[in-house]
């Protein structure tokens, strides 16, 4: 497949993804009390008012083009007051997991739809449009379950920052949450070691278990030859 097809299909799926990452975000933060992302017009599917011009456009493209082996984006962060919550702990723990936890149910979401539009690829007209939907999909369940893997890195200010700095003494938690403000950097480099690509390797594997049990029904596309 060329690249430029390749982006065509992973570039909906990827947004899509993020932006429900983030959404998650803000409406957790919303039943834990913080009406901040909803009052900013942040609780809608409009790619507008989430799209960063570097995680979401440039980061993924290039490594879509580049073939680098992986599909990483991400979209504006949701803002969020934590001070608001009803519960600060527990309110910043849900708030920062609930952006993976509806990767997960994407994920799991994409691989049930391959099958569900399998009997529609039986109409010979159709056939092929199904087979791309299938491999977008396929995409889908890749992507989110990468952006699971990612997002838990334990680098500030990514998810995973926000449960960690509770596993750590108080006086090194507030150090470690001001890594932050090299944290862009510092996942630059820790790309680009083995510990990443160890990190990277849960989600390659479950979604290769998630696609085999939907082999099957999958139909072949012209796109794939």
């Amino acid at each position: 497949m060329q690249p430029f097809q390749n982006f065509l299909l992973i570039a909906p799926v990827l947004l899509f993804s993020v932006i429900a990452h983030e959404v998650a975000h803000g409406y957790a933060a919303l039943k834990q009390g913080d009406p901040t992302a909803w009052q900013l017009g942040r609780l809608t599917w409009n790619p507008v008012k989430h799209i960063d011009p570097f995680m979401t456009i440039l980061l993924p493209a290039l490594l879509i083009l580049t073939h680098a082996g992986m599909i990483l984006g991400g979209a504006k962060p949701v803002p969020v007051n934590p001070r608001n919550y009803r519960n600060f702990k527990r309110g910043d723990i849900i708030v920062s997991l609930a952006g993976v936890a509806t990767n997960f149910v994407v994920a799991i979401a994409c691989t049930a739809l391959i099958a569900i539009v399998r009997p529609i690829g039986s109409i010979p007209a159709l056939t092929e449009s199904v087979a791309i939907l299938q491999m977008m999909f396929s995409y889908g369940v890749f992507i989110n379950l990468s952006l699971i893997a990612f997002n838990l890195l334990p680098v500030p200010p990514l998810d995973g920052s926000h449960v960690m700095k509770y596993l750590l003494p108080p006086a090194w938690a507030l150090q470690y949450q001001r890594v932050g403000f090299f944290g862009i950097f510092l996942l630059l480099l820790l790309m680009q070691t083995r510990f990443f690509s160890w990190w990277m390797t849960p989600p390659m594997f479950l979604t290769d278990v998630l696609l085999r049990l939907v082999a099957p029904l999958t139909l072949p596309s012209q796109l794939a030859q």
